[in-house]
This record gives structure tokens, C-alpha cells and sequence, in this order.
């Protein structure tokens, strides 16, 4: 993140950045008068109990929060990030779409910030940015085994708290990376509807391939998760790992916009600041992946799925090739989420 604590506009924006951390801290008691103000027949999450609550705040500047959200779903406390747009202060009867931005595995919630000007992207697009922690390797699902349960609570809990708390409307985008690609595509093959766009950058698509399920096994014990903890026995329960498996399900992303990216192994411009090895690793996480992803692509075609492709080459499984993909699809994510009637509504 760049210059953090160091952005702050004068004594009235602290104040005000103060007044909101005292709002939301008593959401779970009394929500916040501004969600109030806009709650209706749109949004009956406002009234209801959204199963996790803020329990802290840290202020990183003007515009960027950092929440701890006690979930009920996962039993814990997760960190969320959150950058609001500049209208959020000012117009205080609006509602605002938002973009989901999920991170990859041995990550966390700060990375898009930390590795990507994001803040500066999305500084006068009028939408909430929403970065939640995923886990290490915690592959954006309710575990098997019963805990964690990561997609009860970002898209059910993070979702009505954002409604309740920060004026969030039902126009969604999720953008996500690696393991987070993953989950971008899953949370949208497994609540049709719930987004307006999805992006997955550098990810596999396929539980069915073999080779994914090979290399999921191998990074798994070097993780040291076994995926049975996850999905179940892949033979026994494989009912299990095909409703986790955007492939076999083309058909729930109708009425969503996807786009699909990722490099072709072979080291470019872009990676000339990364050390031997981290570039080897990283064209060899990519290389196998244009031929699914095209193919997954045409799957999602045939049966009208709007989709687009971004198969370039060069490029690795590294930070600089997925900002600049972050840059060449922004436009469309805003486009996307402000062309539905509630993107931009007044209640």
C-alpha cells in the first residue's frame, strides 16, 4: 500500500473518518443512520441479522478502511479491506455497486493493495472496492469437514454487511486472481445471479483435468491441507467437487459477463525485476493454462454465455501482468455495474 496513514485531508475528513468507525462499531446493535436512510423494499438485508459484525477499524487513509468482522459462519474474526468511493461521504442517500476482489493462495486480503494501484484505479469510478482475506489455501469454500466456511461468509455474510453498513447495492462485480480466480468463478457458478461480471485471472478451471488434479494434490501437501478435508473423497463424494467445479457447470454464469486471462508461461518485459526463480516458478504455473481456459471459453459460448478471453503472450503468473489486466478491464467492470438501474439509484 502506498504511503498509508500519510494521505489524510485535514482535521474535518479525520473527523469524519472518525464518526464512521463509531457508526459501524455499533452496527451490530443499531446499524448505521445512513444505512437507514436507504434501506426499502431493495435491500431487505438492512433489516435483518447479516450473521457478522464489525468488531474494529483501522483508518489507512482517506478513503481505506481495514474492518475485523466477527463471523458467525467462520467463528472467527476475518480482516476485511475497504476502499469507498468519494461520493460516499457527501451523498449520503446513495447507493453504490461493488467490486469483490479476491486474493490467491499463501496471500492475503492486503495483496491487491500492496501489489497493485487499485486505489488509484478505482478513485473516481463510484463503487466500493471490497478485499476480503480468504485464507491461506483456503480455496473459497465451505469445507467439508465443516470448518472453514469461507463462502457462507463472503456471499452471505460480507454481502448483507456491506448492504447494511456501507450503502452497498446489488450490483456486483467479483475479480480474482490465481486461487482467487478460482473462487471468482465459483461463488459465481454457485449463487447464479449474484454478479454482474467476473473476471478470473491465471487460474485452472477444471477440477476434472488431470493435471489440476495433480498439481492441486501436490501444492495441497506441500501446504500441508488435504483436499478431503475440503471437497470430500474425490471418488466418494464427487458430487461434491462437481458443484465446486466451474467447468461442469456452463450454464450458471448466464446473465453474467466473463472474462477469462492468463499469460502463456514465457518470461517478458514485465518480469524483469523478478528474481531467476521466481520467474521459473511462475511460467510454470501459467504454462498449462490458455488451452483449458479456452476451451472452458468455448463451453461457456455454446450455450450463450457472454465471454470474453485475454490469452496473452508473453506473460507469468506474477503481480505485473495481473495489474495490467487489472487496467484493461476496469472500463468494462465499471460499464457492467452502472448499466443496471440500482447501480447509481437514489432511494
Amino acid at each position: 500500500m502506498r504511503s498509508a496513514h500519510t494521505l489524510f485531508t485535514g482535521r474535518a475528513r479525520l473527523t469524519g473518518l472518525s464518526l464512521l468507525a463509531c457508526l459501524l462499531l455499533l452496527t451490530p446493535l443499531y446499524g448505521t443512520g445512513t444505512a437507514a436512510a436507504t434501506s426499502g423494499p431493495d435491500h431487505p438485508s438492512r433489516s435483518a441479522d447479516t450473521g457478522a459484525w464489525i468488531t474494529g477499524i483501522s483508518t489507512l487513509d482517506e478513503r481505506t478502511l481495514d474492518l475485523t468482522v466477527r463471523s458467525r459462519a467462520m467463528g472467527s474474526s476475518v480482516p476485511v479491506r475497504v476502499i469507498l468511493p468519494r461520493g460516499w461521504y457527501s451523498e449520503r442517500r446513495r447507493t453504490f455497486p461493488v467490486v469483490y476482489m479476491l486474493h490467491g493462495g499463501e496471500d492475503d486480503y492486503t495483496s491487491w493493495t500492496r501489489e497493485t494501484d487499485v486505489e488509484a484505479l478505482a478513485e473516481n469510478s463510484g463503487a466500493l472496492v471490497v478485499m476480503p482475506d480468504g485464507g491461506k489455501n483456503g480455496y473459497y469454500s465451505d469445507w467439508y469437514v465443516g470448518t472453514p466456511r469461507w463462502e457462507t461468509f463472503h456471499t452471505s455474510e460480507l454481502v448483507r454487511l456491506m448492504e447494511r453498513s456501507f450503502r452497498a447495492n446489488s450490483s456486483r462485480a467479483v475479480i480474482g486472481l490465481s486461487m482467487g480466480g478460482f473462487g471468482a468463478l465459483n461463488y459465481t457458478a454457485r449463487h447464479p445471479g449474484m454478479f454482474r461480471y467476473v473476471a478470473s485471472m491465471s487460474s485452472y478451471v477444471d477440477l476434472n483435468d488431470p493435471l489440476v488434479r495433480f498439481l492441486l494434490d501436490l501444492s495441497s501437501r506441500v501446504e500441508g491441507t488435504d483436499l478431503h478435508d475440503v471437497w470430500g473423497d474425490p471418488k466418494e463424494h464427487d458430487d461434491i467437487w462437481q458443484s465446486h467445479n466451474p467447468s461442469a457447470r456452463p450454464r450458471a454464469f448466464l446473465g453474467t459477463k466473463v472474462h477469462l486471462s492468463s499469460g502463456n508461461g514465457t518470461p517478458g518485459p514485465l518480469d524483469g525485476g523478478n528474481p531467476f526463480v521466481v520467474t521459473l516458478v511462475g511460467a510454470l504455473a501459467e504454462v498449462a493454462l490458455p488451452a483449458s481456459l479456452s476451451k472452458f471459453a468455448e463451453s461457456l459460448r455454446s450455450v450463450g454465455v457472454d465471454v470474453t478471453t485475454d490469452l496473452y503472450e508473453p506473460g507469468t503468473h506474477s503481480w505485473p501482468y495481473w495489474e495490467r489486466e487489472l487496467h484493461r478491464i476496469w472500463p468494462t467492470v465499471m460499464e457492467e455495474l452502472n448499466g443496471s438501474r440500482g447501480a447509481w439509484a437514489e432511494q
